[in-house]
């Protein structure tokens, strides 16, 4: 059957490919693009690179944000936010 369809292995191999490595970075990417869109002033949030703060000014012209911390304002930009941590510092009240 392999002799009638010389490049039928190599198709396969694209198709797994394309379901275990690239459609699924490209959901990621996606989804983190809406992350950072979804940002908002006063938002606690988590840096990449470990920094926590609040959102005080967001600048949609060049994607970035300035965070306020303990050190003082600082701006970045908004890819290099990790996580927002405001819905699990003030989780919402349960119901009876």
């Amino acid at each position: 059957m392999l002799e009638q369809y010389p490049f039928l292995p190599l198709i396969l191999i694209f198709v797994v490919a394309y379901f275990f490595m690239i459609r699924p970075q490209m959901k990621r990417q996606k989804d983190e693009k809406k992350f950072a869109e979804a940002l908002k002033k006063g938002d606690r949030v988590i840096t990449k690179s470990g920094m926590h703060g609040k959102i005080m000014e967001l600048n949609d012209k060049d994607s970035s944000c300035v965070i306020e911390t303990m050190a003082g304002k600082l701006k970045f930009d908004r890819s290099a936010i990790s996580m927002e941590m405001s819905k699990k510092l003030n989780p919402p009240p349960a119901k009876k």
